[in-house]
């Protein structure tokens, strides 16, 4: 990597990119005119566009050459994308028009456009404008964070970072990072810069990061130009030392910064105002590796209807245009009756309706169009789960089936295995299930969902420590409901593992016993089993466990329910005192709703055939 010194490094540099949603308005069909659209295939990206198949391998390429520059930069050989991301280069600024988001009604005028989704994201370029390019750098620094740092980290360092990453020059020999634009020094030297301490101290819900205004600004473009500092003067390990104290030793900001840099906070204001004012920067140049070289990409010509089918799920995965996209769907489907990414769309808008029969028939009809296409299998799958659930009436099998098909086409699809570690848990396998999702966070490691998920999978295995441990870190969340979530979760988990502490229950890793009662137990304790022996005497009152299917839930006396429980021959009728502060585990919240669902539970006896439950497991 060599590095070129410059005194005035003047580069446009895109302080806030315009990202969010994507929004439609005009006729139905963009794709009109003659132009022919294809799609370019690169080793890690798809580029569909209408502006030749030269431009097409030319952005595939300058995408291939961001993901080495963000290996060399994290140091990582292996660069994850969390989400599937489809590129869209449009041929002019008309057409770009027609995916840009409305202000007041009318489209807004960007070169660049990144709309993210659950399950699938999109950029959007204008091949038009003479650079494209840096207006979504930034989020897609986001993204790539995302797919491969674990942990969320201050926002100092990840805006910081994505400020950093956008200033990436490409061409078709190099790729150049680190070019600081006159605007930059501007605005620091009208607003002027923030403490280090304070920069440092911002958090995702603090009002500087959230709050239009110069703060804000001062905030976006300080943490760039620290990034940039923390580069060229090679103090980039240290900030992961800086983490460690502040994060886990808890140390103060201020006693950190002088540990981990070697200077206090008020020298450490000093050492970047003056690398701010002299107004020198490095950037580094990285050759373009043989390895990425366009020749070796595919191109495949795609129909109108195949071109007007990409646009239609641009819309399905916008906020504001998702029924627009419907009867986009409808219109390819008139045009050609057997376009399977068509029949993928509207199975996917109807899921999403909760039409399941509709979405069953369109998904059925897409598989048999193109049985190589892992979206569909991962959408019968969820399909699956969204009707029945983890339910007895569930297909677990054909479930797993699905997913597993969709992962062996495309390894890299982080909901397949999500969804899979549930279906495995469910299917009685929490073992598998806690691999499986394990290879899901591999891929999105930031994805609290799955988190939250696995921590759920580590209860239903009767391993408590592994799931508290997991909640704490998800209590401290910056989104709120999952922090909610997180915090009711860990009580419970905290609950079931003073059960197994107290001796209502032995744990051992992957196994939970009931503990033996007679006088001749002590060393029985140890044994590992599923279920109790039947033969165990048991105290009055003393807890019992039991598992069965849970029939019919009677909430008729809030917040007491009784639950009606068939254990082989039994019928067991077991009262929960209150519904809002039970010992859950398996689900978030409890239901009155619950039928023919598996379920264990730790109870005390009543008389025959009743009981107080202690905690419920659903499973």
């Amino acid at each position: 990597m060599k590095i070129r010194d410059e005194r005035f490094c003047f580069a446009f540099y895109r302080l806030v990119a315009v990202l969010l949603v994507a929004a439609f308005c005009g006729a139905p069909t963009v794709f009109a005119g003659d132009a022919q659209w294809v799609e370019v295939r690169s080793p890690n990206f798809s580029v569909i566009t209408d502006s030749g198949e030269k431009r097409g391998r030319e952005v595939a390429m300058r995408f291939e050459q961001m993901r080495v520059v963000f290996g060399a930069l994290m140091t990582k050989a292996n660069v994850n994308l969390p989400i599937p991301l489809q590129i869209v280069a449009f041929r002019n600024t008309k057409e770009m028009r027609q995916v840009a988001p409305l202000f007041n009604g009318k489209p807004t005028q960007l070169a660049g456009l990144f709309q993210g989704g659950g399950d699938r994201s999109f950029i959007m370029l204008d091949m038009s404008v003479e650079n494209p390019w840096a207006v979504v750098f930034h989020e897609y620094a986001h993204q790539l964070m995302n797919g491969n740092l674990q942990g969320e980290l201050p926002p100092w360092f990840e805006e910081g970072f994505a400020e950093y990453f956008s200033t990436i020059e490409v061409d078709s020999k190099e790729a150049r990072i680190g070019k600081v634009g006159r605007d930059v020094y501007l605005i620091l030297q009208q607003l002027g810069t923030m403490r280090i301490a304070d920069l440092f101290k911002v958090r995702q819900n603090s009002s500087t990061y959230n709050e239009s205004g110069d703060h804000r600004t001062t905030f976006y473009v300080e943490s760039g130009m620290l990034m940039h500092y923390l580069y060229d003067n090679q103090l980039v390990p240290k900030v992961a030392v800086y983490f460690d104290l502040e994060e886990n030793q808890h140390l103060p900001i201020e006693d950190a910064i002088q540990r981990a840099f070697g200077m206090s906070p008020a020298q450490f204001d000093r050492a970047l105002s003056s690398y701010i004012n002299s107004r020198r920067c490095k950037y580094y140049a990285i050759p373009t590796p043989a390895s990425i070289s366009s020749n070796s990409y595919t191109a495949t010509p795609m129909s109108a209807a195949d071109g007007d089918a990409v646009l239609a799920d641009i819309h399905l995965h916008s906020t504001d245009y998702r029924e627009r996209a419907v009867s986009e769907f409808q219109d390819v489907l008139k045009a050609d009756p057997k376009n399977a990414a068509a029949c993928r769309g509207l199975g996917y808008a109807y899921l999403q309706k909760q039409d399941f029969m509709q979405a069953g028939q369109y998904f059925k009809q897409a598989s048999e169009l193109d049985s190589k296409d892992p979206r569909v299998h991962y959408y019968s799958a969820l399909l699956l789960a969204r009707e029945k659930g983890f339910s007895v009436e569930a297909d677990l099998p054909a479930m797993t089936t699905e997913l597993m098909t969709s992962i062996s086409l495309d390894p890299g699809f982080a909901d397949s295995y999500a969804l899979l570690a549930f279906a495995q848990s469910a299917s009685g396998d929490p073992a598998k299930g806690i691999i499986t999702m394990q290879k899901a966070l591999a891929i999105s490691p930031r994805n609290e969902t799955y988190l939250f998920n696995l921590a759920n999978i580590y209860l239903t295995n009767r391993q408590p420590e592994q799931a508290i441990a997991l909640l704490q870190s998800l209590r401290s969340s910056s989104n709120p409901e999952v922090a909610s979530h997180a915090a009711a979760a860990l009580a419970q988990a905290e609950q079931f593992r003073s059960m197994v502490q107290d001796g209502t229950a032995v744990y051992r890793p992957g196994k939970l016993v009931q503990r033996e009662t007679s006088s001749d137990s002590a060393e029985n304790t140890n044994a590992i089993s599923a279920e109790p022996p039947s033969t165990t005497p048991a105290n009055l009152g003393a807890p019992k466990y039991v598992r069965g299917l849970l029939t019919s839930v009677d909430c008729s006396a809030p917040p007491l329910a009784t639950l009606t429980v068939v254990s082989g021959a039994k019928t067991l009728k077991m009262k929960v005192a209150d519904t809002n502060h039970i010992v859950l585990i398996g689900a978030d919240a409890f239901s009155c709703s619950w039928n023919k669902q598996k379920v264990a539970l730790n109870y005390r006896e009543t008389s025959e055939g009743e009981g107080k439950v202690v905690s419920l497991e659903v499973q």
